[in-house]
C-alpha cells in the first residue's frame, strides 16, 4: 500500500502526504500550553499563584473550573511510558500521598470558594485505580466538600483506567462516585506487541470493562493507542483496528510513540531492532487516519479522533475547543487548577508547575505552603502567541481581524516574520494565507505543531543556545 495517495474520502478535515511529512517530520512542542513547560522558571512560586488567584477574584470571576487530579502510582511498568510515575506494589504509599493530596485540595478549596464552579474533572496518572474503590470514593467526597460542582448532566468528570486493574463491579462503582466519562489505556491488541512493551492485556478484558462503562451509564468512552510500538506492522495494526473499530469508542487517542531512551529508563528495554522503521511508521499512521476515518470519526487534530456527534466533535464545530495539559478540552474558558506531585495549573495568565518527586512535594506541604516548584507570568507577547497557536491547533484556521481586535497589533506588522516563514508551509500546499485569514488545508492538519513552531519565539532562541538541546517529540 502507498502512502503517497492516502487521503480520508469519507471526511475532508485530514489528508496524508508520505512525502510532505518526510520532509518536514522533526522534534517540536505539542502545545499542551504556550509557553511550553520546558521555559517554566524556578523564581514563579507561591506567591506568585497567589497573586493569579487574587487577580481573578479581583475581576470577580465566575468562569468555570477544571480540576486535574495527578495519581502517580503504577503496579507494573510499561517500557514505552514517559509519563511520570512511581511503580510499586506497597499500596501503603498511596495512603500517604492521599493524606497529603487532601492538605492541597484544602488549601487550593479556600482559595477558589466563590470564584467559580467546577465543570470538568480529570484523574490521571500513573494509574488513577490503582487507588482502591475505598479510597476513591473517600477521595470524591473529599473533593466535594472542598469545591462547588456542576451538576452531572452539565460537568464532564472524567477517570483513565488501566483495564488490568478494574472489574465491572469497579466500572459501577466510578459512575456512582460521580465520574461520567472514562479513558481506557489500550495501546496495541497484538499479543507480540503487548510483550514486547510489558502491557499484557487481553481484548477480552477490554471489552469487558467497555461494556461495563455503558451499562453503567458513563457518556464517553476514550481509548488509547500508540503507533510505532515495537513489533509493530501493518498486519498486526490492521487486526488492532479492526477490533477497536468494532469496540466503537466515543473518542480514540492515536499517539505516536516517542523513543527517547536517553530520557525515560524503561524505555531502554525495547530493543531498536524491534522498532518499526520511519517509512514503515508512516504507513501504519497512514492506515490508521484511513481506518478511522472511514469509520466515521472525525479528525480532531493532533492525536484524537471523535464521532461526529462527541462533545470534542461539536466544540470544535462551534469554535469552543481549546488544548491543555491532559490534551484537546471542550472547556475552553476554564481556568485549571491541578493538584498532586508534577501537576501544572493554568490560571489566567500564568502557568505554574507541583514538585515533581514526593519528597520535595511533601516537604513544602508540611511548610504550610501550596507545593509550587515553578511556573512562569505571560507577558503581552506570550498571551497574543497562545491565542494564536490555540486558534491554529483547535480550529485550524485564525481570524486576522479578530486578534487586532483583542489586541494593539497589526498582525502583518507584528508577525512579518513569521508570515514570511509560512511562505514555504503554502508553496507545499499546507495553508493559505488572505488578508483575512490563515487556513490550514486537510494536507497541513498533520503537520500543524511544525505550523504553530512558526509563532514560538522561545524556540528561535533555543535555537541560537546550541547549549540547550531540545527535547520534543517528532511532529509526526
Amino acid at each position: 500500500m502507498s502512502t503517497s495517495s492516502i487521503t480520508a474520502s469519507a471526511i475532508d478535515a485530514v489528508e496524508f502526504d508520505a512525502a510532505i511529512i518526510s520532509k518536514l517530520s522533526q522534534s517540536g512542542p505539542r502545545y499542551t500550553s504556550y509557553p511550553t513547560a520546558d521555559r517554566f522558571v524556578p523564581d514563579f512560586g507561591y506567591g506568585q499563584f497567589l497573586e493569579a488567584v487574587a487577580g481573578l477574584r479581583l475581576r470577580r470571576s465566575q468562569r468555570p473550573l477544571s480540576l486535574y487530579i495527578h495519581v502517580p502510582f503504577c503496579d507494573t511498568i510499561c517500557y514505552y511510558c514517559g509519563c511520570n510515575k512511581i511503580v510499586t506494589k506497597d499500596h501503603s504509599k498511596a495512603a500517604t500521598y492521599l493524606g497529603y493530596l487532601k492538605q492541597e485540595l484544602d488549601m487550593q478549596g479556600r482559595l477558589f470558594a466563590g470564584i467559580g464552579q467546577i465543570e470538568q474533572l480529570h484523574f490521571g496518572g500513573g494509574t488513577p485505580t490503582y487507588l482502591s474503590d475505598r479510597q476513591m470514593g473517600d477521595l470524591m467526597t473529599y473533593l466535594r466538600e472542598n469545591f462547588d460542582f456542576a451538576p452531572d448532566a452539565l460537568g464532564e468528570y472524567s477517570i483513565e483506567i488501566d483495564p488490568r486493574t478494574v472489574t465491572p463491579e469497579r466500572i459501577h462503582s466510578l459512575r456512582a462516585q460521580g465520574f461520567n466519562r472514562v479513558s481506557l489505556g489500550v495501546q496495541d491488541f497484538d499479543p507480540e506487541v503487548q510483550q514486547a512493551v510489558n502491557r499484557i492485556q487481553p481484548e477480552a478484558e477490554t471489552r469487558a470493562v467497555m461494556a461495563a462503562a455503558r451499562d453503567a451509564g458513563f457518556r464517553s468512552i476514550s481509548i488509547d493507542l500508540i503507533y510505532g510500538l515495537p513489533r509493530q506492522t501493518m498486519d498486526t495494526m490492521e487486526r488492532t483496528l479492526d477490533k477497536v473499530i468494532d469496540a466503537s469508542p466515543d473518542r480514540i487517542a492515536l499517539y505516536n510513540y516517542a523513543h527517547l531512551p536517553h530520557l525515560f529508563k524503561p524505555q531502554r528495554r525495547i530493543a531498536d531492532a524491534d522498532l518499526p522503521t520511519a517509512a514503515v511508521k508512516l504507513d501504519l499512521l497512514a492506515l490508521c487516519i484511513r481506518r478511522l476515518c472511514a469509520a466515521g470519526y472525525v479528525y480532531i487534530g493532533m492525536d484524537h479522533f471523535a464521532k461526529p456527534d462527541d462533545e470534542l466533535a461539536v466544540a470544535q464545530r462551534q469554535g469552543r475547543l481549546q488544548r491543555n495539559f491532559q490534551g484537546y478540552s471542550t472547556r475552553a474558558e476554564a481556568d485549571l487548577i491541578s493538584c498532586g506531585v508534577s501537576a501544572i495549573s493554568a490560571i489566567g495568565a500564568t502557568y505554574s508547575q507541583n514538585e515533581k518527586t514526593l519528597d520535595a512535594y511533601y516537604e513544602k506541604l508540611d511548610a504550610g505552603v501550596l507545593p509550587i516548584t515553578r511556573g512562569v507570568k505571560l507577558d503581552h507577547d506570550d498571551l497574543l502567541r497562545r491565542i494564536v497557536i490555540q486558534k491554529l491547533m483547535c480550529n485550524f484556521e485564525l481570524s486576522l481581524a479578530s486578534l487586532e481586535q483583542s489586541f494593539p497589533i497589526t498582525f502583518r506588522h507584528y508577525f512579518a516574520a513569521e508570515l514570511e516563514q509560512l511562505e514555504a508551509f503554502a508553496q507545499d500546499g499546507l495553508l493559505t494565507v488572505d488578508h483575512e485569514w490563515i487556513s490550514v488545508t486537510p494536507k497541513g492538519r498533520l503537520l500543524i505543531r511544525n505550523i504553530c513552531m512558526v509563532f514560538d519565539r522561545y524556540l528561535a532562541t533555543a535555537r541560537l543556545d546550541s547549549a540547550q538541546p531540545l527535547r520534543y517529540s517528532k511532529t509526526i
